[in-house]
Order: structure tokens, then sequence, then C-alpha cells
């Protein structure tokens, strides 16, 4: 096993997705890669969510900032300088989403707090969320990344994500701020900076070796870094499948939000393109619920014993 970290110099988002996903398509070569960084005023939003459903893509644009779609499910956070991103990036024998979270949660306890897993994918202290985390399996390695909410501007955090009211009902709370704490907060004397080499500390402790420091920008210079730099700041990546879309319906169901854009032939009573919007983790989702619909008739609904795929069929039929 060979054990490594990465740290990026850059809070570029695209950068440093580009760079995550470099990471997981290398060669399996029985390795475990921690990788920190950090993004400028970024609205991280899911493989499968609709940017202006989820954030205010005027107003972050304008005021310097980024919208990055990531590679993994889930739901929006928001990024920026006072918080700390990670990704563990490893073969598939050695992937342990267990070891990962002990790694994050032994770093804390040098600062004196205490974290837990909460749900499917956060980390909270106290009952508060700092961090929430997505997955995915690539060919040759898988990966688990999240952020923590280390100095984050809450008030941008409010300004820039649009939080369903369905999901603060649900978690019986007023606001987004009510839900989420800044780990300076407990503890002013932890930053984005301080704590890196405590998460090296643990990572190398709960793994039991050493490792070995890869230098970023080496892996930006790569010919294929610059490839997946172009894709994820794409217009069509971020936002070209969300546009010009004729009908829309939205739900939250007890596995997840949905909210579908459909086009209709009308003339023909069939949906000629969908698009789904979805926090599911399930990140095939999407292509599940085209390729029943395509072409699907608009007053009979298509056969399926999937509990999942019939909850969406119901918000059209």
């Amino acid at each position: 096993m060979k054990l490594r970290v990465v740290v990026s110099n850059l809070t570029n988002p695209y950068y440093n997705v580009a760079v995550e996903n470099w990471l997981v398509a290398q060669p399996n070569d029985d390795s475990v890669t921690l990788y920190l960084w950090k993004n400028h005023r970024t609205v991280v939003i899911g493989q499968n969510q609709n940017p202006y459903s989820e954030c205010d893509v005027e107003r972050l644009i304008a005021d310097g900032g980024y919208v990055m779609r990531r590679t993994t499910g889930g739901g929006a956070v928001y990024h920026d300088d006072g918080n700390l991103n990670f990704s563990f990036v490893a073969s598939p024998e050695l992937y342990d989403q267990a070891k990962h979270f002990e790694v994050i949660c032994l770093a804390l306890k040098h600062f004196g707090i205490d974290a837990e897993l909460s749900g499917r994918n956060d980390l909270t202290t106290g009952g508060r969320k700092f961090s929430g985390n997505a997955f995915s399996k690539g060919r040759n390695h898988w990966l688990h990344h999240g952020t923590l909410l280390i100095r984050g501007n809450v008030d941008d955090l409010s300004r820039y994500l649009r939080v369903k009211p369905s999901k603060l009902h649900k978690h019986g709370v007023a606001s987004v701020q009510s839900r989420v704490v800044n780990l300076a907060e407990l503890e002013p004397s932890l930053t984005s900076d301080n704590i890196v080499p405590h998460l090296f500390s643990a990572f190398q402790t709960v793994y039991g070796d050493t490792c070995e420091r890869i230098d970023f920008e080496q892996i930006v210079k790569h010919p294929e870094t610059e490839e997946l730099i172009n894709k994820y700041s794409s217009e069509e990546w971020l936002y070209g499948r969300w546009r010009n879309f004729t009908a829309q319906k939205s739900h939250h169901f007890d596995w997840g939000e949905v909210e579908l854009l459909i086009k209709v032939d009308e003339k023909n009573k069939t949906i000629t393109d969908v698009s789904i919007a979805t926090d599911s983790l399930d990140v095939e989702l999407a292509e599940k619920v085209r390729c029943l619909l395509i072409n699907a008739s608009t007053t009979e609904a298509p056969k399926t014993d999937d509990k999942i795929l019939n909850d969406i069929l119901s918000l059209i039929y």
C-alpha cells in the first residue's frame, strides 16, 4: 500500500476539480491519496443538479464567484477561502469510508472537537453540520470527498445558495444558518491552514504508514489535467442541459429532492427531452430516468418496478 498527500496552492475550483479527477483516473497502484484544496467563493453542485435552482447564479458570478459541477451526487454546498476541502482517492480494494471519516475526526480531536457521522453523508458536532460528503466509483480508483466548514462566510452561504423550504421543514429549522456551524466558533485557534499537519498525522496514524508528498503543480501541468480544466469550466458542463425546457415539476421524497425539466412534442404527445435535478447519491439515476422517459407517451406512464423511478413518474402522470 502507498500513502500519498497532495495539497493545492490554487483557489480556482476548475483546477482543483481537474486535479482530483486526474488522480481518480490514474492506473490502480494500490494507493490511498489524501488531497486537500480550497475554492474561492464557489457554489459546488452535484452532478445531477440544476444550477439555477440551487444558487443565485447571476449574483454569484457578478461577485467574482464560481459555479462548479462535481462528478459525484448529493446536494449543493458553498466553498470559500475559510473552508478546507478534502478528497480520499483510493484503489477499490483499499477504499474504506470508515477510515476516511476516522482521519477527519482524529484530526479535529487535537482541537478538542468531537465529531460524528450523521445520516448518509454529513459530519456533525453538537448536532450541527460542518461537513457534507459525496462518493463515486471510478474505473481505477474510488473517490470520497467533502468540505470542512472552518471559517466560512455564513452570510455569503445564505446569499448564494437557494435552500428549498421542504429541506428546512424536514430538519425542523427556520434558516440555513441554524443547520451549520463554523468549527472556529467552537475552537478559535482552528484555521484551514493549521489543521493540515494534523490531517497528515491522522492519515498516517489511521493507516499505520508514512505518506509521500506529491507536487500539485506537476499534476496541473499534465496535458490530461489541462483537458479536464477545460471540460469542468465549460458552459456545456455547467449549464448546457438546464436551458430551454418547457415544463418543470419538483417534489421532496423520503429519499431526496427531485426536479424534472421536460420538453414535449404536443403534436405526437411524446416526451422529447428530459433532465432530472436531484441530490440523490445515485449518479446513475438521471440516466435511468432519461432512458425511461425519452420518446415516452405523455398520456401513459412507462412500466417499472423501481420505487424511486415510480416516485419520479408520479410527478408527470
